[in-house]
């Protein structure tokens, strides 16, 4: 078959770069789409990862069978076409896709939900796509080896130019594409791509009618997808959001009602943060949290450090109540930090560092005598802020007779459970530990020194105590403490397992607040269920 574009072996080495660029840049993509419903975890990066290696696989098989078979370069344009009509389309319904397959899961499936779901929405939106553009390799081979005599220089060039498009395809993405534009356009541009490469292809290629009405087909389709697929909303039922949008590292949303703002970076479970516009006892951890400057053994200034910044809660709260305070926070994702400034007032004078908490206690020598662990990826612990190592490091960097305060923000009652895991580790290196539960939240605090007298100095603080609010918020804290006895479920650096535990949570989470609704369809069936909706 005729085709002199073909005889120009530089197109064939672009389609293959283009091709390596785009798979890449759905993975990221995918990860960010999947993101706000399952986190970002490595779990839900190894089913990403696996998923697409299945499609590829697969499409490399077909690709060299079909190319065998029935060497048609059209036909290979054709199956590019169709990739990026449906990459540009996963804008449009992906997400609507992902709360389908969601909402048919969580009722059937009792164990390793986010895992199964996550699981099947990638292979649903994800694969057929990456299957076709698996297929570009072995055929290009079929098209672009003249001989035996350069066969393996000419596949080399291609699997070079199939490896530089993927290098590319993973930083502009990451880098540029969706902290300029979002998931949705960046889905777009790449879909683009792909299109005016095979647009070039069928256009100068001349063929025959039947072939040739593909190209304005597709470039209709193509801008329908551009139309309605720009919006970068994940949360589409939501239609009072403040704010809405993506950071390198977050999806992020900010809602607010006459007395609270509120900061998610999941928009299927939990809420990150909630600032109380005017002074008052919040009902949640960062009060409890407050107690560590009265447990800590100076009595004069503290100086805190919060790992973990997030919207600077803590740190207004602190603000609001003691005088002598001097407070760092440590946040690796500055646009948070930046939406903490215009919506959540953060106090002027407290700094905020950009860097990852840990890395941060590796660059410094000072010392403080509060430091706050909050620190969350979505809705799991950092592995490398749950271990042994890190909480060593936490403690040098402790005053004489210093607190860690730390925020487990997934409370369970199971056996083993990752707060178990937590507290165990952090007794492995303070001798001292008292946990309290948030009433009314699922979180869990744990306060750890060396200093025995902590206890006893919070109830010294609360009877000199002359302020109504703090005096009622102590209480509260005081009322729940347990001394903590560790046991021997010791994370290290080596061996964190802070996901499959967070899952497991997650799992009792869903399972409590969906039970009602699947006695419901167990008796009623889907009528009753939709009733109740």
């Amino acid at each position: 078959m005729d085709r002199p574009i073909l005889k120009n072996k530089l197109y064939l080495y672009l389609t293959e770069f283009f091709a390596g660029m785009s798979v890449m840049a759905v993975e990221l993509g995918a990860s960010r789409l999947l993101a706000p419903y399952f986190s970002s975890s490595q779990i839900v990066w190894t089913i990403i990862i696996g998923t697409i290696m299945i499609a590829m696989a697969l499409g490399n098989l077909y690709g060299g069978r079909s190319a065998d078979k029935d060497p048609n370069p059209d036909k290979l344009y054709l199956r590019i076409v169709i990739a990026a009509i449906w990459i540009a389309a996963i804008p449009v319904v992906g997400k609507y896709i992902i709360i389908a397959i969601s909402g048919l899961l969580i009722f059937t499936v009792s164990n390793n939900f986010l895992i199964i779901a996550g699981f099947v929405a990638c292979m649903v939106i994800f694969v057929f796509p990456l299957f076709l553009l698996g297929t570009v390799t072995p055929s290009l081979v079929k098209f672009s080896v003249d001989s035996l005599d350069d066969s393996g220089t000419v596949v080399g060039k291609l699997n070079a130019s199939n490896t530089i498009g993927s290098i590319i395809g993973t930083f502009v993405p990451t880098f540029i594409s969706i902290p300029a534009v979002g998931t949705s356009i960046s889905f777009l541009i790449f879909a683009g791509i792909l299109l005016v490469l095979c647009i070039i292809y069928f256009v100068t290629s001349k063929v025959n009618f039947s072939q040739a009405k593909r190209v304005p087909v597709s470039i209709v389709l193509f801008l329908v997808c551009c139309l309605l697929g720009h919006n970068n909303s994940f949360a589409f039922w939501q239609t009072n959001l403040t704010y809405e949008g993506e950071s390198i590292y977050n999806y992020l949303q900010v809602s607010e009602t006459d007395d609270r703002v509120i900061l998610s970076t999941n928009v299927l479970f939990g809420v990150q943060s909630i600032y109380q516009k005017e002074k008052g006892p919040t009902g949640m951890y960062y009060d409890y949290a407050m107690a560590s400057l009265f447990m800590s053994g100076n009595d004069g200034p503290k100086k805190i450090l919060i790992l973990g910044n997030g919207s600077g809660t803590f740190a207004t709260q602190c603000k609001r109540y003691f005088d002598d305070v001097d407070i760092t926070g440590v946040e690796i994702d500055q646009k948070i930090t930046d939406l903490a400034v215009e919506y959540f007032e953060l106090p002027e004078d407290v700094p905020v560092v950009t860097y990852d908490g840990r890395a941060y206690l590796n660059a410094i020598d000072d010392k403080y005598d509060v430091i706050m662990v909050d620190a969350y990826q979505d809705i799991t612990i950092p592995f490398q802020m749950s271990s042994v190592e890190f909480f060593q490091l936490v403690e040098d960097h402790l005053n004489d007779d210093g607190v860690m305060v730390v925020n487990m923000n997934m409370r369970s009652d199971s056996p083993g459970n990752i707060n178990d895991y937590l507290a165990d580790t952090i007794g492995n290196v303070f001798t001292n530990m008292l946990t309290t539960d948030v009433k009314g939240w699922s979180n869990r605090i744990l306060f750890a020194s060396n200093n025995p007298d902590m206890e006893e100095r919070l109830l010294a603080a609360m009877a000199e105590e002359n302020d109504d609010d703090m005096f009622f918020m102590m209480a509260k804290v005081y009322d729940g403490l347990t001394v903590y006895k560790p046991g021997n479920l010791i994370m290290t650096d080596d061996k964190a397992p802070v996901e499959l535990l967070g899952m497991r949570v997650i799992d009792e989470i869903i399972s409590d607040e969906v039970s009602e609704y699947k006695d419901l369809y167990e008796k009623e069936g889907i009528k009753g269920l939709l009733n109740v909706l």
